[in-house]
């Protein structure tokens, strides 16, 4: 099988630590964090051309200091992100290889299918393009990355069988959701018999720090193990799992996953009935599903703080706190020198690119109303 001998946490490199305030990874505590995980026999990296300094920075942290026979890393080919030829697209590959200093890559995917972000990666013949690098050497499995419908899930792998991996969002919290679709898209990839990465586990850190009513369920359960745990097993629980994979942001998120997965097996039955009271309390909850992926920011354009906007509008969801949340919202959208949620214009741009298919227009009204008035 794909992946066998790969143990199941993944490190993803999309969320790494930042020096204090600024934009800029923090190398040395990542470093730190590659040894720990590493030193736990643990060897899956996942970074992206579309994450911002993480190619550069797991060249810094894992290529130039280990060998390369021992880990694996994957990257991924945003096409539909400011390529207008076949060219662009390749030269997004070529600046992963020399971002990374990889050579090649043991996992390289078409990136974020689904919707009109499918469609360059067939109008550029991408697929052969990459095929013919796999035959070089230069990549060692091809696959994708998926956002969407499992509709258009299995349009794309009765088109592409040649795909050898599927990478899909799955977290107990999205497991039954209508707009997600987890469990679908997930049986839409075994009935094709195709292996599992799971990203946004923790579906971008909520679940690592859930509303009271969840943590309550979980801490009742068991108080000397994190929420995000939870979350992490239910994943790595699934049939047909090559690797999940975890956003980590410093060494104490990476050191407490190892604790849990270093030994991990599979979850009881008494423990599945915990994560699905979980779900239960959480579906209870209005807040905006977005993980803080910024593909929604990267076609604005008004260049609105949008996921910024919809973490303090769940701030104040969550914990009723609304000056907490307006300062939350003028630290990180306005102080970031990003339009507040008053000038969006409406286009629609960013609901077409948005994975959690969150109805971007309507919930920028209602933080306007709330947190800017």
């Amino acid at each position: 099988m794909l992946g066998e001998g790969i143990k199941k946490l993944g490190f993803g490199l999309m969320r790494l630590p930042k020096i204090g305030d600024t934009d800029k990874i923090d190398i040395e505590q990542v470093k730190t964090m590659v040894d720990d995980f590493l030193a736990a026999g643990f060897t899956y990296f996942d970074t992206a051309w579309a994450y911002p300094g993480s190619e550069d920075a797991i060249r810094q942290a894992l290529v130039e200091r280990y060998p390369r026979e021992k880990f694996q890393l994957a990257t991924k080919n945003a096409a539909w992100i400011n390529c207008k030829t076949k060219e662009d697209a390749i030269a997004q590959y070529e600046t992963s290889l020399k971002q990374t200093g990889a050579g090649y890559f043991d996992f390289y995917l078409l990136h974020n299918l689904g919707d009109s972000r499918t469609i360059p990666f067939d109008e550029f013949d991408l697929w052969n393009y990459f095929l013919n690098e796999k035959a070089k050497g230069k990549i060692k499995h091809l696959g994708f990355s998926f956002h969407s419908t499992p509709e258009q899930l299995e349009e794309i792998l009765n088109k592409h069988p040649e795909a050898e991996f599927v990478q899909l969002q799955i977290n107990y919290a999205d497991w039954e959701n209508h707009a997600i679709k987890s469990r679908e898209c997930y049986e839409v990839a075994r009935k094709h018999n195709k292996p599992v990465i799971i990203m946004e586990p923790v579906k971008g850190g909520l679940l690592a720090n859930p509303p009271e009513t969840v943590k309550k369920v979980l801490n009742d359960a068991n108080p000397n193990v994190s929420c995000s745990s939870w979350a992490i097993k239910f994943a790595a629980d699934l049939e047909g799992v090559l690797v999940v994979l975890s956003g980590m942001s410093n060494v104490e998120q990476m050191r407490d996953n190892l604790s849990y997965m270093k030994t991990f097996t599979h979850l009881t039955d008494d423990e599945k009935k915990v994560i699905a009271k979980a779900r239960e309390e959480l579906n209870k909850l209005p807040i905006i599903p977005c993980t803080s992926c910024n593909y929604c920011a990267k076609v604005c354009p008004m260049h609105i703080g949008i996921s910024p906007s919809f973490n303090a509008m769940n701030m104040y969801t969550l914990y009723k706190d609304l000056a907490t949340a307006k300062n939350h919202y003028q630290w990180f959208v306005i102080g970031q020198g990003l339009k507040p949620a008053n000038e969006c214009v409406k286009c629609g741009a960013c609901e077409a690119a948005c994975p959690q298919h969150i109805e971007i227009r309507n919930e920028l009204e209602k933080v306007a109303e709330t947190l800017l008035a």
